[in-house]
């Protein structure tokens, strides 16, 4: 993949994570709207600090890939969240599924550019 198209990806993907961990302390962007099913869940989620956990993944993973530093190890983390966001999505508010389907494409993208990193990995 193109280097520059490479950078430009990684920190999209980074400026993206980073602004919805941080809205989820700092409440900057408006709520979004959704079924009772969907706020219930999430109300549950906040209720167990399972959202401060994603918060801080999110903080991490965006710096990371913002400053590239650990970036290819955030971006498989973040690949958990990424897909926990489209099921959320798809299963109980089908509505607001486009951001969650765009945050895992950029992550796929990325993760395809760091695809050298995890050739160790891959090796039998």
């Amino acid at each position: 993949m193109n280097s520059k198209v490479s950078l430009v990806v990684r920190i999209l993907l980074g400026l993206f994570v980073l602004i919805f961990g941080l809205n989820k302390f700092f409440q900057f962007l408006p709520p979004f709207e959704a079924p009772e099913d969907a706020q219930n869940y999430f109300a549950a989620l906040m209720n167990s600090k399972t959202l401060t956990l994603v918060a801080v993944v999110e903080i991490a993973a965006g710096l990371a890939l913002i400053f590239n530093k650990w970036g290819a190890l955030m971006t498989v983390i973040l690949m958990s969240v990424s897909v926990n966001a489209v099921l959320f999505h798809a299963t109980l508010d089908p509505a607001n599924v486009a951001p969650a389907i765009g945050l895992l494409v950029l992550n796929i993208i990325v993760l395809i550019g760091y695809k050298d990193s995890y050739s160790a990995m891959l090796k039998g």
